[in-house]
């Protein structure tokens, strides 16, 4: 072993010796490795976010959204379907053996929304009660809404992380110091009763369907936001509608059952759409696996290079210590000695590459993260990959030029110029 470590200390301090060289060499695997692990790390957070957003709509659910029209077609529409409703739901329940359970939500048309504290330009919705649980929401303080809110009309709130940041502006609050207080949407007082945390990802949107939203809102028993707000005659009864399928059971097929239950009750009318989770969380999968092995493609490039770079240092230093080498091979020093030294060499600028590499891939994909609003999250198997291929290209590009070196004639290196 201590044998290893003075070979790298010599390699070392070899290199040391031609440090602009060296450093030139080291840039092609420092960009290389560099831009690699800042996206891969960029990819990993994109990952992370979308699977969080999907749990957030649950894999083992098929979402039913409202379509928008405009006033003159949806008067149109409306001669022929309701829109969306709590009969589609009762429907599925009914006739859908693989339907557990739903949550529903109508969007309150909102043109006020203030506290004692503060004005605010959060929306509001009207949700039952599973609303939360469906979307995996946790509490901060408080309580959910109840089924008694629902049925008693009780003009009570929970609020979203960021709507009550707004509502609530002051450092002497906290989510607890919130409850028992008020808020006014529109021309209606409603108590607080409860303060969301924060969902755990930042995006409103994943794969170009709307999902949320939820910490800029104001949450209100479904029957308060259909009966103490008002909203377009038009106008269906829900927005959405969350679906909650049995285990096991394939969502592509029960996505067509629950197209069909809803399009006979609609008049044949598509006046609303589907979204199926299970369905955009393989999309996700097939794009990551995609980018991987782009990814994987320039990181072998750059690598490529890199490795092509150690090789041609490693070859003008055999050819500039050719008389270092005839030396040594006069003084007792065997051809594995001469090759083992130019493969310290080798690895040594390799892993030192590597290195920097990985420091300057994490620092630039925090940079590129706080700059754009991406997430980013660290990939330790690709840190360890890069590191480890970083070695196996520096040992697999010094073999030439180390077995050049080790030989050449000892007498015809002495005399060389």
């Amino acid at each position: 072993m201590s044998k290893y470590v003075v070979l790298v200390g010599d390699a070392v301090e070899e290199l040391m010796g031609q440090k602009l060289r060296t450093f030139l060499t080291l840039l092609g695997m420092i960009f290389g490795v560099g831009a690699v692990i800042a996206m891969l790390n960029i990819g990993e957070g994109a990952e992370n976010e979308a699977l969080k957003l999907i749990d957030s709509m649950g894999v083992n659910n098929i979402i039913v959204n409202a379509k928008d029209y405009e006033k003159e077609e949806l008067a149109e529409i409306r001669e022929e379907s309701l829109g969306l409703n709590l009969g589609d739901v009762d429907a599925a329940l009914a006739t859908l053996p693989f339907v557990e359970g739903y949550s529903a939500s109508k969007e309150i048309d909102v043109y006020d929304v203030y506290s004692d504290f503060n004005k605010s330009q959060a929306k509001a919705l009207g949700v039952t009660v599973s609303y939360f649980s469906n979307a995996n929401m946790q509490l901060a303080a408080g309580r959910f809404l109840t089924d008694d809110d629902n049925a008693n009309l009780s003009q009570k709130a929970v609020l979203g992380a960021d709507a009550a940041k707004e509502l609530f502006l002051t450092t002497s609050y906290g989510p607890e110091d919130m409850l028992g207080k008020f808020v006014k949407v529109n021309h209606v007082w409603l108590e607080v009763v409860g303060v969301l945390e924060p969902p755990a990802g930042n995006k409103n949107e994943f794969q170009g369907v709307q999902i949320g939203g939820d910490r800029y809102r104001v949450f209100v028993p479904l029957n308060v936001s259909v009966q103490k707000f008002s909203s377009d005659i038009l106008a269906s009864e829900l927005d959405s509608i969350k679906l909650n399928i049995e285990k096991g059971t394939d969502p592509v097929i029960a996505s067509k059952a629950i197209d069909s239950l809803i399009k006979l009750r609609h008049g044949g009318l598509d006046d609303y759409e589907l979204v199926i989770p299970a369905a955009l969380l393989e999309q996700q999968k097939q794009t990551q696996q995609i980018f991987n092995i782009v990814m994987a493609c320039v990181a072998g490039i750059s690598l490529l290079v890199g490795g092509i770079g150690i090789m041609n240092i490693m070859l003008a230093n055999v050819m500039e210590r050719t008389k270092e080498i005839g030396l040594l091979r006069a003084v007792g020093a065997t051809q594995e000695d001469i090759r083992q030294q130019f493969i310290a060499e080798s690895f040594t600028i390799s892993v030192m590459g590597g290195i920097l590499g990985v420091v300057f891939g994490l620092v630039l994909s925090e940079i590129i993260g706080f700059y754009s609003g991406w997430a980013v999250s660290w990939s330790i198997t690709a840190i360890g990959l890069s590191l480890t291929i970083c070695m196996l290209v520096g040992v697999g590009f010094g073999v030439f030029p180390a077995i050049k070196a080790s030989k050449l004639n000892p007498i015809d290196a002495l005399h060389s110029d």
